[in-house]
């Protein structure tokens, strides 16, 4: 059985999807900068390859045929290498690509990084490659960290609202795409959560879960970048941050899709069943 390619297994997304691919017996080569931080799963091998090197790529993949590409870690120049990934899977032969993707990706998108997303999209839709994009909205599984120690999360996403899916949901869809890649040509799917919330509702169900008392406070733009200041990120970060909340405010990350239950075959987790169910990991 020819190998699927699997990057980003070193990371939380990658990782559960990986790990899913060998617990059903797909034999796999994972594409990592570090191989000694590779996961050890059975039927598969770890190569070097970084995402910005061309060669490297190309030579990871030669003689595969399916790739997940989970996007790159987050920097000014995130598109320019995923293009030359991308370059990398056609010059190797790569006959489909399957990418992680952001809700709502478009060029005017209010989420900065979305209209990286698009930018990608734009690039393998134009490399030729048959392609399959799972375009993800928020990852609910980070909303507790966004509560400040005082109990606050904090905004400017007024009343939007937020369908925020679960990674375990997505690491189900992604496995079951990549493991029949020619059934989902073509295909972009919206993986959501079940439900759109607000932040308010957000924060009141973490309070009723985890009995942390959790409020929100709807911030001015200007007071965003102000209570984010001391971080010390460079500018285009703080931006990605404030605009996560803006895109809500916007509508932009509204709207829930039953894709998630289409490719897995059971229903999209909700927050209070994925707080619970965090807790119950912890012990």
């Amino acid at each position: 059985m020819t190998p699927i390619a699997v990057t980003g297994s070193t990371g939380l997304l990658g990782g559960r999807i990986a790990r899913r691919l060998a617990q059903a017996g797909v034999a796999q080569r994972l594409l990592v900068r570090d191989v000694g931080r590779a996961p050890e799963l059975a039927g598969a091998d770890a190569v070097t390859a970084e995402y910005g090197d061309t060669d490297s790529v190309a030579a990871a993949l030669d003689g595969l045929g399916t790739v997940l590409m989970v996007s790159a870690s987050e920097t000014p120049d995130r598109v320019d290498r995923h293009r030359s990934f991308v370059d990398g899977a056609v010059r190797a032969g790569v006959a489909h690509l399957v990418y992680i993707s952001f809700f709502g990706a478009s060029p005017t998108a209010t989420f900065t990084l979305a209209r990286d997303h698009w930018a990608t999209e734009e690039h393998i839709k134009q490399s030729g490659l048959d392609y399959t994009f799972l375009r993800d909205n928020l990852y609910a599984d980070f909303f507790e960290q966004m509560v400040g120690e005082d109990g606050v999360i904090r905004g400017p996403s007024a009343d939007g609202r937020v369908a925020a899916v679960a990674q375990d949901d997505i690491a189900d869809a992604a496995a079951a795409v990549l493991r029949a890649p020619a059934d989902h040509r073509g295909a972009t799917y919206n993986l959501t959560g079940p439900e759109s919330l607000t932040f308010d509702q957000v924060a009141d169900t973490i309070t009723s879960v985890t009995g942390r008392q959790v409020g929100f406070r709807n911030e001015t733009i200007d007071e965003a970048y102000a209570s984010r200041a001391h971080y010390g990120a460079p500018g285009w970060q703080v931006d990605a941050w404030v605009s996560t909340y803006t895109a809500i405010a916007s509508g932009e990350l509204d709207g829930v899709s039953d894709d998630v239950e289409k490719l897995s075959g059971h229903r999209a987790t909700s927050v209070a069943e994925l707080l619970q169910r965090q807790r119950a990991a912890a012990g």
